[in-house]
């Protein structure tokens, strides 16, 4: 007796089998079906399956094969799978054969099926069902899917936050291949917002989480109202985790309240960036961030920047920003923000010691466009071939911004546009004035493999109200560099006064265009033309100004926090063309 026993229990012990041969016998979906079913990963050399592993495998595959047929339309359809010439439903997993030679799937797909009765009822105002749920046409389950999905979208969409499946009769007749449908809705009582249920703050106050979120209250019902007080709340960085979910009951008065589930991340950071050119020299950056200052998700970020270190363009620049944002301070999409900046620039046309301080309003419309709007002073004290200036104004900043990219750091298709505007009002040295800035780039991917990205920038830049003179210097244009047109020198490009003297100009032009081509997962090779004009003007005509251009070749190393850059450019064309190779190594696309 103790023999049999170890024997049997020898024989419920997993064996790993041989590759065995998987063939696929159908007259349609071959690759479809081969895709799907749980017997194609097992079926490799490199395979470690049990014999365990394929009897189930095999098993789970007569409902997962039937399912995607029914995806496909075919209603009838008739799957054996044969296990060394044995039908797999038949075999045992818990003493399966010690070998497996070959597994064979057979599939008849039938004929595909037409929709006959095609009704979903009740339907909301304005809803809209799948095309093909409609006599006549090709019948699916995801069809079925889709109809059902769009009528309880339909619902909600009115307020309606409970309505479900009520009923359905699907009968499949053989003899003439058609599909009817009959399903049946329950709509609920339409609902209003009830109260928002936190969960998971540590820090964080929870009035402030309300105030963020601006759940409608006392309103109707809208799923969109939710997915908006979570992006609400993601965009304030204090969190790592935003779950936002409708409660399981209906609560007095028809009201409907939002569950909350939050996850504080850390609240403190820090950060750093480097930017290298053989024209510009390095570019050291730093940043501490603190995201939940006082507990109503309050952002101060205080960094510091070195700039043309070891370059050729003046000297050491050097600036020390501070920043501090409250969100929901007006309402839940507008943000009160504070920014200070002091800067000692040492340019190769200028040099200036300025200080500015300002304070607004940030709107944002919606996930992809946001305004500002501020009011702010400044001060400087500016050298360049005018001599030795000092001005203070006060000024009206506002801007526009638009971001339609697929990815900020890497973008292969959509747009992105900004738009400013600054007022100024002279206090002393200078003149009233307006200047203006646009900063517009779009991005296509072309090709079945998606390999190759066409991408395009376009700046312009003016300065009205004071003359080329009366101007604040760090208020005028140049173009040359990293930002504006590379192969040329940095700030290579402005207006010549004569006698070796050049300064800034009051209107820009910038045209970038760039081929970028994936050659492999992280690398991408890149070609660029750069085009920049500066005039005396004050907006570009194309004619009083001058023009200057460089190209060259760039590679790109996909990493985790955005692509590696390294561009090598040559000067093409412009006055005093005389600079050679430049070199620009940084972190993200160049735009």
């Amino acid at each position: 007796m103790k023999r049999y026993a170890i024997a049997g229990l020898l024989a419920l012990l997993p064996t790993v089998v041989d590759a065995f041969e998987l063939r696929i016998v159908t007259n349609g979906l071959g690759s479809d079906l081969r895709d799907n079913s749980l017997l194609t990963p097992l079926a490799g050399p490199a395979s470690d399956a049990t014999a365990q592993d394929i009897i189930a495998a095999a098993q789970a595959d007569y409902v997962r094969l039937v399912g995607l047929m029914y995806d496909r339309g075919f209603f009838a359809p008739k799957v054996s799978i044969l296990v060394d010439g044995r039908e797999a439903a038949s075999l045992s997993p818990v003493q399966p054969p010690r070998q497996i030679a070959n597994v064979e799937v057979r599939v008849d797909t039938g004929i595909p099926f037409r929709f006959g009765t095609a009704r979903l009822t009740p339907l909301a105002n304005g809803t809209e069902l799948p095309e093909g749920f409609t006599t006549g046409q090709p019948a699916s389950t995801r069809i079925l899917q889709a109809a059902v999905d769009s009528g309880i979208t339909g619902w909600r969409n009115q307020g309606h936050a409970k309505a479900s499946l009520s009923s359905q009769t699907i009968t499949a007749r053989h003899n003439t291949a058609k599909l009817d449908a009959d399903i049946k809705l329950s709509p609920g009582p339409q609902l209003r917002f009830g109260n928002l249920r936190i969960s998971g703050t540590t820090r964080m106050h929870e009035d402030r989480v309300v105030d963020i979120a601006g759940l409608p209250t006392g309103k109707i019902f809208d799923p969109e109202e939710v997915e908006r007080a979570a992006i609400r709340l993601r965009r304030t960085g204090v969190f790592s985790v935003v779950s936002l979910a409708e409660a399981e009951d209906i609560s007095a008065g028809n009201t409907l309240d939002i569950v909350t589930q939050l996850t504080e991340t850390k609240p403190r950071r820090f950060g750093f960036g480097a930017e290298l050119s053989t024209q510009e020299g390095l570019g050291l950056s730093a940043f501490w961030l603190h995201r939940n200052l006082f507990g109503g998700a309050e952002r101060l970020r205080i960094g510091g920047e070195i700039d043309g270190i070891g370059g050729d363009t003046g000297g050491e620049d050097y600036t020390l920003t501070l920043a501090f944002g409250r969100p929901a301070t007006f309402n839940e999409d507008t943000d009160f923000y504070l920014d200070a900046e002091i800067s000692s620039l040492n340019e190769p046309n200028y040099s200036s010691d300025n200080a500015s301080v300002e304070a607004g309003i940030r709107r944002y419309a919606s996930e992809k466009r946001e305004y500002t709007f501020g009011l702010g002073f400044e001060g400087a004290k500016t050298t360049d071939a005018f001599g030795t200036r000092s001005y203070r104004i006060l000024t009206l900043p506002a801007s526009a911004e638009f971001d339609y990219r697929d990815n900020t750091l890497d973008a292969k298709d959509g747009y992105y546009a900004k738009a400013s505007l600054t007022p100024f009002l002279n206090l002393k040295g200078t003149a009233n004035g307006l200047r203006g800035y646009l900063d517009t780039r779009a991005y296509r991917t072309v090709g079945d493999a998606e390999r190759v990205t066409f991408a395009l920038r376009g700046q312009l830049g003016f300065v009205s109200g004071p003359s080329l003179a009366d101007a604040p210097a760090d208020f005028l244009f140049y173009s040359g560099g990293g930002g504006t047109v590379r192969g040329q020198d940095y700030q290579s490009l402005g207006v010549d006064l004569g006698g070796g003297a050049t300064v800034g100009g009051r209107s820009f032009l910038g045209l970038s265009g760039e081929v970028r081509v994936k050659t492999t997962d992280k690398l991408s090779v890149v070609g660029f033309y750069d085009v920049g004009y500066i005039g005396r003007e004050e907006f570009p005509d194309g004619s009083t100004g001058r023009w200057h251009s460089g190209a060259g070749l760039g590679v790109r190393y996909n990493t985790g926090i955005g692509p590696v850059r390294l561009d090598l450019g040559v000067p093409v064309s412009g006055p005093d063309n005389s600079s050679g190779l430049n070199v620009y190594i940084g972190i993200g696309q160049a735009f």
